[in-house]
């Protein structure tokens, strides 16, 4: 993969130029920022690629920062540490927001990516309906021990709006769902982004997330997707990197505080 084209192309398709993530959603362009805003009240909103300079970042953070106040759902500076003005961090923190965990920006050519079997007695289960759903939202409890039934609104709403650009899987062993992931599609983009691949505890280690990176990697390729991007914590970055990931630059959500 040329790394520097594919880093292009996510500044390009997944920032300065990105879609809006669904049908309730705008991008709005300012010569300063992109901004994806969702104004439902689990919605997201933020800030995914900007161009400022130790002269204007005060003023285009303090604005952004005014909006994020006032809009429902969460909201989000979405900050790559490859962008030019390095010292954009100090001005979100003194702006009131706060840094969320690193994450590994992956990515990897679909055709790419090797075929990988589940496990013996493991079975990946597309997702069409609200029991399904329930299914994903309980695997996610369980593995990452947070509530997810926001996710599992999202995702009806998107099931019954707008399927053609989603794709839900389950992993399941002797009927019990293991291990939930999700591709996003964007249309009009080279990319697809995956998601979720929360696995329970003692299903980890054994090849289940692997299959599932895998999987959504056949569908997307049947659908045309060049890339597949994955904001990757420490956890995953080396199961993705055994399957041709790279990892182009790193971000950082910065929010503000509860």
């Amino acid at each position: 993969m040329d790394t520097s084209a594919a880093l292009a192309a996510l500044d390009r398709d997944l920032r300065r130029d990105l879609p809006a993530l669904d049908d309730h959603a705008v991008v709005e362009r300012t010569p300063h920022v992109t901004r994806h805003v969702d104004k439902r009240p689990r919605g997201w909103s933020g800030v995914v690629w900007c161009d400022v300079d130790a002269t204007t970042a005060d003023a285009v953070v303090a604005e952004e920062v005014a909006r994020f106040r006032v809009l429902p759902g969460d909201c989000e500076w979405k900050h790559y540490h490859h962008d030019r003005f390095r010292a954009l961090p100090v001005h979100l923190v003194a702006a009131g927001l706060r840094p969320g965990q690193v994450e590994a920006v992956m990515v990897a050519e679909a055709a790419a990516v090797p075929a990988v079997a589940p496990p013996a007695g493991v079975s990946l289960v597309a997702v069409h309906d609200a029991a399904g759903i329930e299914a994903v939202v309980q695997v996610h409890e369980a593995a990452f021990g947070a509530p997810f039934g926001w996710l599992g609104e999202r995702l009806l709403e998107q099931l019954v709006e707008s399927p053609s650009r989603l794709d839900v899987l389950l992993a399941v062993a002797d009927g019990v769902p293991v291990s939930a992931a999700r591709t996003e599609y964007y249309p009009g983009t080279a990319f697809a982004g995956l998601w979720g691949g929360g696995t329970l505890p003692r299903w980890r280690r054994r090849g289940v997330y692997r299959a599932l990176v895998s999987h959504r990697a056949e569908l997307a390729r049947a659908r045309g997707v060049r890339y597949l991007h994955v904001d990757a914590l420490p956890t995953s970055r080396p199961i993705l990197e055994r399957l041709g990931f790279v990892r182009l630059t790193s971000t950082t959500p910065y929010t503000l505080p509860d």
